[in-house]
């Protein structure tokens, strides 16, 4: 019965928010109120709202929202990234942080490989398909991805994954991580640690950004470790917060000068690049948007739900 559900604060029902077809999966396990309803009258809302589902970072978990929901348990934010989220302060009003760490990884590993292999075909779609094209030339080339080697920094969950994936490809897999991963998984891989960035950054053809923005990270990739890869290589950012972990003026300025071959970029900060045009033929941008498949949108949110206990 719709009394025996807890009642959960939602942005919004929509595109902007939770649609349709996920507000069904959610009313399966919650009473909802969206927040415009709640802030309508929060006095008669608040207390009884145990959970707040976000989307998209909204509802804002602020100071202000949290004051007037005195019954709230739990914070579940739909996605891996928490960085929005001061978790010390909400955790010291006793309401817990939830989020969804599984159900994006095979889809931002899909892509991850995708955007490697794909770069020189929406390049030619677009030669194709314009209809200033009269004859079309041997070049541009791709770059093989068979037999290559690819460097992987940040061997994490995704990290791994776009190992084991890559093995298919009969790739040379390099990694570099914080912490070096067992023997058993890298030989599941055929993956080999390089306890230096620089020695993978000079060897690998395809190199890959997997990692979590930290102050470690926060500029990982700039001006010296651009100048250390091949002329003839690919960077590939998918990290956490991908526009802060490589410097993009730097990124910019190797790519017009010829200093690497391609980069192709999860994020970027503003968006679009304001060099965008000048470099367009050798960057790929895709929108930060893993998820958006019809199955993994729908198990995100439904992981929101079903991984709080109340």
């Amino acid at each position: 019965m719709a009394e025996d559900k807890p009642w959960a604060l939602i942005s919004e029902v929509g595109e902007q928010g939770f649609i349709e077809e996920v507000t069904d999966i959610i009313k399966q396990h919650f009473n909802i109120i969206c927040l415009r309803d709640f802030l309508q009258n929060p006095q008669q809302h608040g207390p009884k709202i145990q959970a707040i589902l976000m989307w998209n970072t909204f509802p804002a978990a602020e100071p202000s929202l949290l004051s007037s929901l005195p019954s709230l348990k739990v914070v579940a934010n739909g996605g891996v990234g928490i960085d929005h989220l001061d978790v010390p302060y909400i955790t010291s009003l006793g309401v817990k942080v939830a989020n969804t760490p599984g159900c994006m990884v095979d889809n931002a590993v899909a892509k991850s490989n995708l955007i490697t292999s794909r770069k020189m075909f929406l390049i030619g779609h677009q030669i194709a398909v314009d209809p200033k094209t009269t004859s079309i030339a041997q070049n541009p080339m791709g770059v093989e991805v068979t037999g290559s080697t690819l460097g992987i920094i940040g061997m994490g969950h995704i990290g791994y994954r776009i190992a084991r994936r890559s093995k298919g490809f009969d790739m040379k897999i390099l990694y570099h991580n914080r912490n070096r991963r067992r023997v058993e998984d890298e030989q599941s891989v055929g993956a080999s640690y390089c306890e230096s960035m620089d020695d993978l950054l000079r060897e690998a053809d395809f190199v890959v950004l997997v990692v979590n923005l930290s102050p470690e990270t926060k500029g990982l990739t700039s001006h010296r470790e651009l100048s250390l890869m091949k002329p003839t290589a690919t960077l590939v950012n998918v990290s956490r917060d991908a526009s802060l972990v490589v410097d993009q003026d730097a990124l910019v300025k190797a790519l017009q000068s010829g200093e690497i071959r391609a980069a192709a970029l999860d994020v970027t900060h503003p968006e679009p690049l304001p060099s965008f045009k000048q470099i367009c033929g050798c960057l790929l941008k895709n929108r930060h948007r893993a998820e958006q498949v019809h199955n993994a949108r729908n198990e995100n949110r439904s992981e929101s739900c079903l991984g709080i206990v109340i």
